[in-house]
């Protein structure tokens, strides 16, 4: 799996993120604050060869570094 920088960064308050797989796979893409703390969860199951694009919102949260 290869994941790409996300564009645009820094955002706000929407960005998207961009993954590429060389096969087909179970993939979970879980966006984490600077403290550890699990505060969403974009993709969570079986995806298909290729490149695959996921927006995320992040409306109600704070700003700061998110992993």
């Amino acid at each position: 799996m290869q994941l790409h920088a996300n564009y645009p960064n820094p955002f706000n308050p929407s960005t998207r993120i961009s993954y590429s797989l060389p096969e087909a796979m179970e993939v979970s893409v879980v966006v984490y604050d600077i403290t550890g703390r699990q505060v969403a969860v974009l993709q969570d199951g079986d995806m298909s060869a290729g490149t695959h694009q996921l927006n995320w919102v992040a409306n109600g949260l704070a700003s700061g570094v998110y992993i």
